[in-house]
């Protein structure tokens, strides 16, 4: 289903974007003549930023420019070719870059806990690749869940109060990451998404659904049942502790 930015008018949109422009706003994100290159793996939270910062483009009181940027893993077949579509339908310039993380992590390394490698792996290069497009700031899709699943990740199995920062200077690369879903819980996004009928870019790793993040995500769903505020109070907590350039 193709998807024009004039046709989102959906509530659900609509809050996805207050949401983000929020954050942007309370984290000066974005400045003037920012050009941000936006990590879209194709799932659903990184396609949710992909079209709010592009909606965002239209109305936001500084101009700035947005480019797409897929990583490859090196394992499995996905196609691509929604997403493809997706930036032609929304005006966005989008770059596939083929890497072999997944067959260093799986096959070289043998990583009995992959996520942490990876993620690094990743980072460095869509940073890369960033500053090869002329990019000054990287866009990750990290949302709400994201921030207090990391909480909990980082207190449970490394022993310290952590979770990543809104905003983070990379002062080696001089460049900027920004999370501009930071506000937005992850069944917001799932709605979004099904409601607008968009189609994703099924995950090619081997190790999905079965992390430690995916053991936290689950906990947590279950502590929800008896406390509905879990999640609000932890994130309330995150914001409250000046932690990693967090406030409230």
């Amino acid at each position: 289903m193709a998807v024009g930015i004039k046709n989102l008018q959906s509530k659900g949109f609509k809050k996805i974007l207050a949401q983000t422009r929020r954050a942007v706003q309370d984290y000066e994100m974005i400045s003037e003549g920012d050009r941000i290159a936006v990590g879209v793996s194709g799932g659903k939270d990184s396609l949710t930023l992909l079209i709010a910062l592009r909606k965002l483009m239209d109305f936001y009181p500084v101009r700035f420019e947005i480019k797409a940027v897929t990583l490859t893993m090196g394992i499995g077949e996905p196609d691509y070719s929604p997403v493809r579509q997706l930036c032609e339908d929304i005006g966005v310039e989008y770059s596939i870059e083929d890497t072999y993380i997944g067959k260093i992590v799986f096959e070289e390394r043998q990583e009995n806990n992959p996520c942490s490698l990876c993620a690094n792996l990743r980072r460095g290069a869509l940073n890369n690749a960033a500053l090869r497009f002329g990019c000054n700031k990287v866009a990750l899709a990290h949302n709400r869940d994201d921030a207090i699943e990391t909480l909990l990740l980082s207190t449970f199995y490394e022993g310290r109060i952590h979770t990543f920062s809104p905003v983070t200077y990379l002062d080696r690369r001089n460049i900027y990451v920004i999370r501009p879903l930071l506000y937005v819980e992850e069944q917001q996004i799932i709605a979004f998404i099904k409601e607008n009928g968009i189609q994703v870019v099924h995950n090619p790793c081997i190790a999905n659904g079965k992390t430690k993040r995916q053991y936290i995500k689950d906990l947590l769903t279950d502590l929800s049942s008896d406390n509905k505020e879990i999640k609000n109070n932890i994130f309330g907590a995150i914001k409250r502790s000046g932690l990693n350039g967090w406030n409230e």
